[in-house]
């Protein structure tokens, strides 16, 4: 048996049979303006459903489908929006790094440094990330088998990771489609850390629209709540008032105006899972 940690992320306590966390957002920064107002929104929609709340957008996405592709407003203007949302909505701040250059600099900001799936691999990103002291979330890579993702998590405890998260986001299923395993979930949390479920990503078409990834956010929910009911330590999804005007990931993002009905039926989830009799029950999971 192996007991989950808890991570602390400013004031939130993430795992080891702590409440359900949120971590969401825009794919990408698109303005200052809409950033701060979907921190907002968002927000107050998880602290109506006593839901703690991370704020996750990427300052840049080194990984669109196309060249042509809007990557968002780069290092140093993204980072100094993210830090302003932090002042002025209180909430912790993740973001994505690509790059160990970038690894300092966006720690001075977020609480939560991402690995992108496509990188999990890279081991002197991982490592960069590590030494920054901020907590390192790692999205298991569509390539990779979960009982692999030990290897990931070693090498962050290597580099004095102090807080380790490891997200899944489904696996590749032929081309263009994606499949969500949900015993990824009690075996990565079988390594000690917290999981996390990405339900937009795991509904992504990669490359399905040819120059952009499509995407069937219809099973947004379903993924949800069957992940949290495996044993989910917190949920991710990006969310946008209008995905169809996004300009990072639209075909798999939740319409704002669904979150709160989806976070009502994932607390209750939750809450029936950490005080059920289950193997979940109380953080522990079985290798």
């Amino acid at each position: 048996m192996a007991g989950v940690n808890t991570v602390q992320i400013g004031p939130i306590h993430l795992g080891g049979g702590r409440p359900l966390v949120l971590i969401a957002g825009p794919c990408v920064i698109e303005s200052a303006m809409h950033a701060a107002e979907m921190a907002r929104s968002i927000r107050d929609i998880a602290a109506a459903r006593g839901i703690p709340f991370i704020f996750k957008a990427s300052y840049d996405k080194a990984n669109r489908t196309s060249l042509s592709s809007y990557r968002g407003p780069g290092l140093a203007e993204g980072l100094r929006i993210l830090a302003r949302i932090k002042a002025e909505s209180g909430v912790p701040i993740l973001t994505d790094i690509h790059e160990a250059a970038h690894a300092d600099a966006a720690a001075d900001v977020a609480d939560v440094l991402q690995i992108p799936a496509f990188l999990c691999r890279q081991t002197d990103l991982l490592l960069a990330a590590a030494a920054t002291g901020r907590v390192v979330n790692v999205k298991k890579g569509q390539f990779l088998a979960p009982e692999d993702a030990e290897h990931i998590v070693g090498k962050l405890r290597s580099g004095g990771a102090r807080g380790i998260l490891l997200t899944e986001r489904g696996t590749t299923f032929g081309y263009n489609n994606l499949v969500v395993d949900l015993r990824s979930i009690p075996t990565m949390r079988s390594f000690g850390v917290p999981v996390v479920f990405d339900a937009t990503h795991s509904v992504q078409r990669p490359g399905g629209r040819g120059r952009a990834s499509g995407g069937d956010p219809q099973h947004i929910p379903t993924l949800a709540r069957a992940a949290v009911a495996a044993g989910a330590d917190a949920v991710f999804l990006e969310v946008h008032r209008d995905p169809a005007r996004a300009l990072s990931d639209g075909p798999n993002a939740l319409r704002l105006e669904f979150v709160a009905d989806l976070l009502g039926s994932l607390r209750e989830i939750h809450h029936l899972v950490r005080s059920g009799a289950g193997p979940n029950a109380t953080g522990r999971t079985a290798r």
